[in-house]
């Protein structure tokens, strides 16, 4: 049994099987819903229900609030009809949907960013162009390893694709990457995916905040924001432990000197006798703003600091629709919310 569904921004119904989401169904159609973490955390699927009915499974208050409920709007990675119904996401003005490509692409570049992040650069064979958005992702599968979804840390139109993966305890597929992987190995990319991109319309501050290898699409987006000369100050927030697991450092304080209106503040939550600034990275901007309103926040890393940074924002001011947040779950996470595929981290 299925029951009918309208994806109105699409102009497409689509079946949707008993038990599964609208945001499954509308991918395996071939869609291009917008969606971020598929576990009810991130929000990045908020859409309206137009008619119908659903049933929401467990999602987190973060993602969809009790108002936003009551006002008719829904997580399609957590709504599963219960009649035939019509949604639709959220618009804005710059809502960009890049057509999705299914690339063969091989290791050309292969080092180590820090003792446990790999920095991966691939060639495409076929399957091009790949169009995509600063901060968007793509699912990344390794010969003999499941996929995996990871950020371009590169920017639009560079003919190499960019990827950190971090290695995780128990991690297939970073496990693989960190021990096996070598250059010329092939590998598939899909996508790109997701909706924390760059607004590049948008003139306001950007607060960009990235946690370990969340490094990766903020980077896109900060490299991207100075490509096309965004006249704004942009402050890009680097949290890590240690420094032992900071990287890219020398690179964005040299630019952060080439552009001035481009701030560059490393944070560390274990600093010790560190020059550089120490305690939460969220904390470091609350320290810095007392009133965010205006601007737009690019945040990317673990969800505890996702969701702390969000929250801390809002309370400054930001509207919620201004933070553009992709928290990094593990596959383990990922799969106890009852996915296929997720970020190996």
């Amino acid at each position: 049994m299925s029951f009918k569904v309208r994806i109105a921004p699409a102009d497409r119904t689509i079946d949707v099987p008993t038990g599964a989401t609208i945001l499954e169904a509308a991918l395996d159609a071939g869609i291009s819903y917008p969606f971020g973490c598929q576990s009810g955390n991130c929000g990045a699927c908020k859409s309206h229900l137009v008619k119908g009915e659903v049933t929401m499974e467990g999602y987190s208050e973060f993602a969809l609030s009790d108002d936003e409920k009551a006002r008719g709007l829904i997580l399609a990675c957590r709504a599963v009809p219960w009649a035939d119904s019509e949604v639709a996401w959220l618009e804005e003005d710059d809502l960009i949907v890049h057509p999705r490509r299914l690339l063969d692409c091989k290791v050309v570049g292969l080092d180590d960013a820090t003792h446990d992040i790999k920095r991966i650069r691939l060639e495409i064979v076929s399957g091009g162009p790949f169009d995509f958005s600063a901060g968007q992702f793509a699912s990344v599968t390794f010969e003999g390893c499941p996929p995996r979804d990871y950020s371009m840390a590169n920017v639009p139109g560079d003919p190499i694709l960019e990827f950190h993966v971090r290695r995780t305890a128990g991690g297939a597929t970073s496990t693989h990457v960190g021990e096996k992987l070598k250059v010329g190995d092939p590998v598939r990319v899909e996508g790109p995916f997701g909706p924390s991109y760059l607004r590049e319309s948008h003139r306001g501050p950007i607060i960009a905040v990235a946690g370990g290898s969340g490094m990766a699409p903020i980077k896109s987006v900060v490299e991207r924001a100075l490509q096309k000369a965004l006249p704004q100050h942009i402050y890009f927030y680097f949290g890590v432990r240690t420094e032992r697991d900071l990287y890219l450092h020398d690179h964005f304080a040299a630019l952060a000197e080439r552009h001035k209106n481009l701030h560059f503040v490393p944070v560390l939550s274990e600093g010790g006798a560190s020059a550089l600034r120490s305690g939460l990275v969220h904390e470091a901007v609350a320290a810095d703003f007392d009133e965010l309103d205006g601007c737009k926040a690019y945040l990317a890393g673990p969800p505890v600091m996702v969701e702390a940074a969000s929250r801390l924002f809002e309370e400054r001011g930001m509207r919620r629709i201004d933070i553009h947040a992709d928290a990094f779950y593990t596959a383990a996470e990922m799969a106890s919310a009852g996915k296929k595929t997720g970020a190996d981290l």
